[in-house]
């Protein structure tokens, strides 16, 4: 009985349960690692970012003869002079938008609310319960408007709450970029040859599905904020910059991200002009039919083989379980964690013998 694969992979998941219950009942011996990695997740996760955005750079600088730590040197400065460049040039015009559409909101709610006024006057038979239903609607849109402009000032708060945090992120790039290259080779000698051999592969594949993701978006986002900046000019929308660089967070948001930047643009088209709001729908879906047809295939490619319904099951458990930040990274987490499992039952799969191949 005990020689049973079956028996045997059965033992081993009441093992894992088991472990994952007495880790869960003993979890306050974790809290200060916990406390510890979440006082570094900012700093981590932006420097990593940045990292593999940067490190073809680096790299290049390298393979043309240049000392790493000049060519991280230089990275830096590129850093800079884009930073600058968006402070000198970007940042005023966004400032003046948004003040401008957080200024026009009491104007979009009023007109809202003289649209349903108009509607309501038009209808000859409504159900009272549909009525009284418009009307507090109506009644509340003020409510609304000011919760909602409560809200952007809030993420604003928020998003000045990490600049201490942020503050940490060039120290820890500037050491991925100089030593990160250091790091296999010095988990690799204090293990076997053989697992040294399977820790790099499982490193060169980890770095690989990262790398994808990160610059393969990045280069994506970028692409469809340029093409969208330049769709919303040609029909005049208001706001035109913001929406782009919306757009372009938003587009890091796999399969979602599109939809969800649109929204904000057709709406404020639709106050502006109801025509602008279909032409600012239009200009949405021929950059993402571009984006999805021509420019993902070309710099993505397949790396990260994903079935569209497993994206959308995954953004939609992740967002209701931690927000935006778990959209955000979502799907480079499962993708590292789906590399490490094949990874591992590859490894598992050759040790097996000829006559008991399969794991079932």
């Amino acid at each position: 009985m005990f020689k049973k694969k079956g028996f045997r992979i059965l033992v081993t998941f009441i093992l894992i349960f088991t472990l994952i219950y007495l880790i869960f009942k003993t979890r306050f011996i974790f809290e200060p690692f916990t406390a510890y990695l979440g006082a570094i997740a900012v700093p981590i996760i932006g420097a990593g970012v940045i990292f593999y955005i940067t490190n073809p750079v680096v790299n290049w600088l390298e393979k043309k003869k240049v000392p790493r730590i000049i060519g991280t040197f230089i990275a830096f400065l590129l850093i800079v002079l884009s930073i600058t460049l968006a402070v000198l040039f970007i940042a005023p015009i966004v400032q003046k938008q948004f003040t401008n559409f957080v200024e026009s909101v009491p104007g979009m709610v009023d007109n809202a609310e003289q649209l349903i006024e108009i509607w309501q006057d038009n209808q000859n038979i409504i159900p009272p319960q549909f009525e009284s239903t418009i009307q507090n609607l109506v009644d509340k849109l003020s409510t609304y408007a000011e919760d909602i402009t409560a809200g952007i000032i809030g993420v604003i708060g928020q998003i000045f709450s990490f600049i201490f945090a942020f503050i940490l992120i060039p120290f820890f790039l500037f050491f991925m970029l100089k030593d990160g290259y250091k790091f296999v080779p010095f988990i690799s000698q204090f293990l076997s040859p053989k697992k040294a051999s399977s820790f790099r592969k499982l490193s060169t594949s980890i770095n690989h599905t990262l790398a994808s993701f990160i610059q393969g978006q990045f280069i994506v986002s970028v692409c469809v904020g340029v093409m969208l900046y330049i769709g919303y000019i040609i029909i005049g929308l208001d706001y035109s910059l913001s929406l782009a660089l919306f757009a372009v967070l938003m587009n890091f948001i796999p399969f979602l991200g599109p939809f969800l930047s649109a929204i904000p643009a057709v709406i404020v088209g639709l106050f502006q002009e109801p025509l602008i709001g279909l032409w600012a729908a239009v200009v949405m879906f021929i950059a993402q039919q571009i984006e999805s047809n021509f420019i993902s295939p070309n710099v993505m490619g397949r790396a990260l083989s994903l079935h569209p319904l497993t994206v959308i099951t995954l953004i939609l458990a992740a967002g209701g379980i931690a927000g935006f930040l778990g959209l955000l990274f979502i799907i480079p987490a499962y993708a590292v964690i789906k590399t490490i499992i094949s990874h591992f039952y590859h490894e598992w799969k050759s040790k097996q013998t000829e006559e008991d191949p399969d794991l079932i």
